[in-house]
C-alpha cells in the first residue's frame, strides 16, 4: 500500500478538535451533569472513527477545491513566464501559495488526466487510457474509488462543475455519470461547450438539460460554483469542489472585454487565444473571491493546474498557447505535451511565495488529500499518486511508484514515457527502442544520452518494462484493438434523464 509518513501538521486538526471537546464539555458537565458530561465526550472522540459523526467537527478538516483549465500550457501564465497574457489572479494566487516548476498532468490529452486526478492512478489503469468521443464504450468505472466518493462518505459535500470527459454516453443511465462516482451537485458537458464558449447549449445540471444559456463557459461555470457556495452547500459541512473549465480549449470564443488587452494583435487568433486565457483567469478570480468573501479561504486547499500541454503548432489559428520553451505539445509524452502548471494554496500550511522544483503529477493530488485527512489508501489496487505534504515543507517527496505516460496516438514516434528522479525514458508503445534524458539538466529534451549513460539506460529500460507490464496487467484491455466511434461534427445535445445508477 503506496503511504507516506505522518506528518506534523496532521496533529493540528487532532489538537483543535480536542480543544473543541473539551469546551463542549466544560459546558455539559455546568449545565447537565457529570453523566451527560462523559456522553458527550465519548460521543465526540467516536467522531474520529465515524465519518457520520465527523461531520460534526468539520472546522477542524480542510475544504478541497481543483481547478482545473483545459488545454493551458506550462508557459502561458504570467507567473510562469509569459509576458503578454494577462492573468492577474492566477498570478496573485502564486503569490500566496507554492507554484510547481516541475508540474505534470497524467497524460498528454485531457480525459486520461481527469480520471488520474480523481482516483490517484495512472490513466492506462484505471481504464481511461484517451480521450473520450461521444458515444465511446470508455469510461471511468464505478468500481474506482473516485476521490469525490470517498469525501462524501466521510461526511463531506461534493460539487463538480464544467467539462467532465469521463465517459462517452453522458447523462446516460448505460455508464457511471458524476452522481455515481460521489457529487452531490453536478452542472458538466460531455467534452467541449458547444457550438463553443459562447452561450453553449450542452450543459447539463444533474441530469437536467439546460439548452441555451447566455454568456461565456468559463464564467457559467464560476457563477455556478459560487451559487452552489452560497445557496447551496451545507455550511456544517466540509466540502470537495472541481471546477473544470473549458478555456483554453477548441472551439475558442472570448467575451470582447477579456480580447481587450491584445488590442494591439492585428491577428485575430492571437487576441482570441490570450483573450480565452484570460477569460478563464478572471472565472477563477471569481472563485477566489466568493471563498473569501465567505470567510472559507483560511482553511480551503485550492490546486490549480491544467489536463494538458497546449493545442496545434502554436503559430496559427486559435491554437496559441505556449510549452514555455519545452518540446512537444498537446498529445506529446515530451515535456511540453505533459509539463504544466501547478500551484497549490493552503494558508497556514504552504510558505507563501515560494516554489518547488519536485516534480508532482496529477495523480498525485488524490493521494494528497487522503493524507492530510488520515484516509487509509485503498489497499485492493495500485495507487500511482505521491503525498505531496512534505513538499510543503521543503522535504522530499516519497514516490514508490515511478511517473508514467503512455498515448497511444502521441507522435514523433514514441507514445511511452516514465520519469524517476532527473531521469526520463521515451520509448514507442511497442518498446523496440529507447530513448534518455536527464530532465533536471535537459528539460527541453534537446540532449538524448542513451549512447552515454549505458548503465542509467538499462536501469531505466528495467523499471520501465516492469512498470508497463505491471499496468497493463492490472488495468482494462479496452486499449487492445480499440477503435473510437466516428466523430460528429458537433456534439448532440444531452439527453434527460441520467439514471442515479449506472454499469461498471
Amino acid at each position: 500500500m503506496n503511504r507516506s509518513p505522518r506528518q506534523p501538521l496532521l496533529t493540528g486538526y487532532r489538537n483543535l478538535f480536542r480543544i473543541h471537546t473539551i469546551a463542549v464539555v466544560a459546558r455539559a458537565v455546568s449545565a447537565r451533569g457529570l453523566w451527560l458530561a462523559l456522553v458527550v465526550c465519548s460521543t465526540a472522540w467516536a467522531a474520529i472513527g465515524c465519518p457520520a459523526l465527523r461531520a460534526a467537527a468539520s472546522e477542524t478538516r480542510p475544504n478541497f477545491v481543483i481547478f482545473l483549465a483545459d488545454d493551458l500550457g506550462y508557459g502561458d501564465l504570467g507567473c510562469y513566464g509569459n509576458r503578454v497574457i494577462q492573468t492577474p489572479n492566477l498570478d496573485r494566487f502564486a503569490q500566496q501559495g507554492m507554484r510547481f516548476t516541475q508540474c505534470y498532468s497524467a497524460s498528454s490529452v485531457c480525459s486520461p488526466s481527469r480520471s488520474a486526478i480523481l482516483t490517484g492512478r495512472t490513466p492506462y489503469r484505471n481504464g481511461v487510457f484517451t480521450w473520450l468521443p461521444e458515444g465511446d464504450t470508455v469510461h471511468l468505472r464505478r468500481s474506482e474509488i473516485a476521490l469525490p466518493r470517498l469525501l462524501k462518505q466521510r461526511g463531506y459535500q461534493t460539487c463538480h462543475v464544467g467539462k467532465w470527459h469521463l465517459n462517452g454516453k453522458f447523462n446516460s443511465p448505460e455508464q457511471p455519470q458524476p452522481n455515481d462516482h460521489g457529487y452531490d451537485w453536478w452542472l458538466a458537458t460531455q467534452n467541449n461547450a458547444a457550438p463553443s464558449h459562447k452561450n453553449p447549449e450542452n450543459f447539463v445540471r444533474n441530469g437536467q438539460p439546460l439548452g441555451r444559456l447566455e454568456g461565456f463557459s468559463a464564467q457559467l461555470v464560476a457563477q455556478e460554483a459560487v451559487e452552489w457556495l452560497e445557496r447551496h452547500r451545507d455550511p456544517q459541512k466540509p466540502f470537495f469542489l472541481a471546477v473544470w473549465t473549458h478555456e483554453p480549449h477548441l472551439p475558442i470564443e472570448t467575451d470582447p472585454r477579456f480580447m481587450q488587452p491584445y488590442a494591439a494583435f492585428d491577428d485575430e487568433g492571437i487576441r482570441q487565444h490570450h483573450g480565452n486565457v484570460t477569460q478563464m483567469d478572471h472565472a477563477f478570480g471569481t472563485v477566489i473571491d466568493a471563498l473569501d468573501r465567505l470567510h472559507l479561504s483560511d482553511n480551503t486547499f485550492i490546486m490549480f493546474t491544467s489536463d494538458n500541454g497546449p493545442e496545434g503548432d502554436g503559430t496559427k489559428g486559435r491554437t496559441r498557447g505556449s510549452t514555455g520553451g519545452l518540446r512537444g505539445r498537446k498529445r506529446d509524452v515530451y515535456e511540453g505535451g505533459i509539463r504544466v502548471p501547478g500551484i497549490i494554496r493552503w494558508p497556514g500550511h504552504i510558505p507563501p511565495a515560494s516554489t518547488s522544483e519536485q516534480p508532482i503529477v496529477g495523480s498525485d493530488f488524490f493521494t494528497t488529500v487522503c493524507d492530510i485527512l488520515d484516509i487509509p489508501l485503498p489497499d485492493d489496487r495500485t495507487i500511482d499518486g505521491a503525498s505531496l505534504l512534505p513538499a510543503f515543507e521543503g522535504r522530499p517527496i516519497q514516490r514508490r511508484v515511478p511517473m508514467y505516460w503512455r498515448y497511444y496516438r502521441a507522435p514523433h514516434g514514441v507514445q511511452i514515457a516514465m520519469r524517476q528522479g532527473d531521469w526520463k525514458i521515451v520509448a514507442p508503445e511497442d518498446l523496440s527502442r529507447f530513448e534518455l534524458y536527464n530532465i533536471a539538466r535537459d528539460p527541453r529534451e534537446q540532449h538524448e544520452l542513451s549512447a552515454n549513460e549505458p548503465e542509467k539506460l538499462a536501469e531505466m529500460k528495467r523499471t520501465l518494462l516492469k512498470l508497463n507490464a505491471e499496468i497493463e496487467a492490472e488495468g482494462p484491455d479496452w486499449w487492445k484493438n480499440y477503435q473510437p466511434p466516428r466523430r460528429k461534427k458537433r456534439p448532440a445535445k444531452p439527453r434527460a434523464g441520467a439514471s442515479p445508477r449506472a454499469n461498471k
